[in-house]
């Protein structure tokens, strides 16, 4: 049986690259390694794209709903490849298949990020992915990422 670990805001920083405004994973909830993964963005209200997408009825961009997906892939990808990124690893999103979005995300839903491992051949990361609203499927996508990585520094921690 393959184990799981959950990683808090922390091991998020750790695994990934970008930072505020653009760190789009709050926490993993669950990762199994070349399975998959669970996790959590916190949509707030003070967001800076609500602030222009749209004034009087704030919607979260489609396109950020995508990114947070691809961001949750990523984690999975570092964790499958037991690899810990330094200042020079990236993984770069490099393709995107079927992306849908079917119901408006809102300022206080909680988007459940989920991403499957489908498979990995010559560094390309292959991956179908669902956002939910509670229950409810908002986005989903089927889409490929690049991990770089120069060399591994550190084996992957649980939180």
């Amino acid at each position: 049986m393959t184990e799981s670990i959950s990683l808090d805001i922390m091991g998020v920083r750790r695994l990934l690259p970008h930072r505020y405004p653009f760190l789009l994973v709050d926490k993993v909830l669950e990762c199994v390694k070349g399975e998959r993964i669970k996790a959590i963005k916190n949509v707030t209200t003070n967001e800076e794209f609500f602030s222009g997408h749209f004034p009087h009825r704030p919607v979260m961009p489609g396109v950020i709903i995508i990114e947070a997906l691809a961001q949750a892939a990523g984690i999975l990808a570092f964790v499958t490849a037991d690899v810990v990124p330094d200042e020079s690893t990236r993984f770069f999103f490099v393709g995107i298949d079927k992306a849908r979005f079917r119901k408006p995300v809102e300022p206080g839903d909680q988007l459940i990020l989920t991403a499957t491992l489908e498979r990995s051949f010559k560094g390309i990361w292959k991956f179908n992915t669902i956002a939910y609203v509670g229950e409810t499927e908002v986005t989903s996508a089927e889409m490929m990422v690049a991990p770089e990585t120069s060399k591994p520094t550190a084996k992957v921690q649980t939180a």
